[in-house]
């Protein structure tokens, strides 16, 4: 969720995480972080013009950024607040029939997140060499974009059909390829899309453990701790939006402990 707040003056429109660090919006720079509930952060100062701040304001501002505490449940006060007068919520959205169960068959791909978030993901709409883009599946039938579990966010990017091998190849839209967004080795989504260690090539990587996997070759651990490779998604485009062919192949999520 995204959330614009103007507190003595200012405004805040981009989420934030838990030691008041925004985030990005690009797919690399992201964190673990951004996963979390939404907060806010504050910026003490601001290059914006101030002459709109009342004295009422000021005090309120300056007790902020004087008082992590006080700063802390003022914030957390005005995001609960924010939060109940949303006429959608996004609570609400997630606890919709069908939300939580896994990508289907048919199943629509659109954007998570970005300027087009909800939107239906075209393969026009990616650039062959990446970035990947996130994604949800969505349920084209009732509309129910599948949400309710952060296990069924997928990572989409497009690679030269060339490059793929013949498993990857196969389950591949025109060199397109979706993959679990969460890594199988502690649960942490995946949010780089760097040079391999061992390589020139760009693979998806957690950097939680730094673990890597290469698209190319059906999301193979190349590097890091990762017990196995990242779940496939095959996709499907018949002159139209990127639909899913199959559910995933592979268990979803981190490995179990035994």
């Amino acid at each position: 969720m995204r959330w614009t707040l103007t507190i003595a003056g200012f405004s805040w429109n981009r989420r934030c995480n838990r030691k008041g660090n925004c985030a990005k919006d690009k797919f690399v720079g992201r964190h673990f972080f951004d996963r979390l509930p939404p907060s806010v952060c504050v910026m003490c100062k601001s290059d914006q013009p101030t002459t709109s701040i009342t004295s009422t304001d000021a005090e309120l501002a300056t007790a902020m950024c004087q008082d992590p505490t006080r700063r802390a449940l003022i914030l957390t006060a005005l995001a609960t607040g924010a939060c109940l007068a949303s006429p959608q919520s996004s609570i609400a959205e997630e606890d919709s029939p069908g939300s939580n169960e896994r990508p289907q068959k048919a199943d629509v791909l659109v954007f998570a997140e970005g300027d087009h978030a909800g939107e239906v993901i075209k393969p026009q709409d990616l650039k062959t060499g990446g970035p990947p883009v996130r994604a949800w599946p969505k349920d084209p039938k009732t509309s129910v974009v599948r949400k309710g579990s952060r296990l069924n966010e997928v990572l989409v990017v497009r690679l030269d059909p060339a490059e793929l091998d013949e498993e990857t190849r196969s389950r591949a839209a025109g060199g397109i390829v979706a993959y679990s967004a969460i890594c199988v080795h502690t649960g942490c989504p995946i949010t780089a899309w760097v040079k391999a260690a061992g390589g020139d090539k760009d693979v998806f990587k957690c950097v939680c453990h730094n673990s890597e996997f290469d698209p190319r070759q059906s999301a193979q651990v190349v590097f890091g701790p990762a017990p196995r490779r990242l779940p496939a998604l095959p996709l499907a485009a018949d002159d139209g939006p990127l639909t899913v062919a199959a559910t995933f192949v592979g268990k979803v999520g981190a490995q179990q402990a035994r």
